[in-house]
């Protein structure tokens, strides 16, 4: 299984303006299109900002799980002030099956972490089998 679930606020820049710079939104939305069929993927406006909000549970990561991992590098591409979090448990990495990672966009760059919140998964989540 992988599961993944994540946010992106969209910023044109990362500069502190009342006036924020245009962002390329059609390109975004065909980004946000392109995996919309699967799960919850959507591109919405709230309060004068977009954000982008995405959530799935794919029997295996196989091409969707890099393609959702991708949105985040291909959107701070277009948009560099952007930022936002994935949450990210893949049951069947060699190194991670029992924890979530977290990949974090921050202008333009996305970078990968560990997380202490929800991992282990077994125990924090799950019991482990008693067979």
């Amino acid at each position: 299984m992988f599961e993944y679930h994540g946010w992106i606020t969209l910023r044109a820049t990362a500069e502190a303006l009342d006036d924020e710079s245009p962002l390329r939104l059609d390109e975004i939305r065909a980004l946000v299109d392109g995996l919309a069929d699967y799960a919850l993927m959507d591109l919405q406006p709230m309060n004068g900002t977009d954000y982008i909000h995405l959530g799935g549970s794919p029997n295996r990561r196989g091409q969707h799980g890099a393609e959702v991992i991708d949105l985040f590098a291909k959107v701070g591409q277009l948009a560099p002030g952007s930022y936002g979090l994935l949450y990210v448990h893949d049951d069947e990495h060699p190194e991670h099956r029992l924890s979530f990672r977290v990949f974090r966009l921050a202008r333009g760059r996305v970078t990968e972490h560990t997380d202490d919140l929800l991992s282990p998964v077994i125990p924090t989540l799950e019991d482990a089998e008693t067979s």
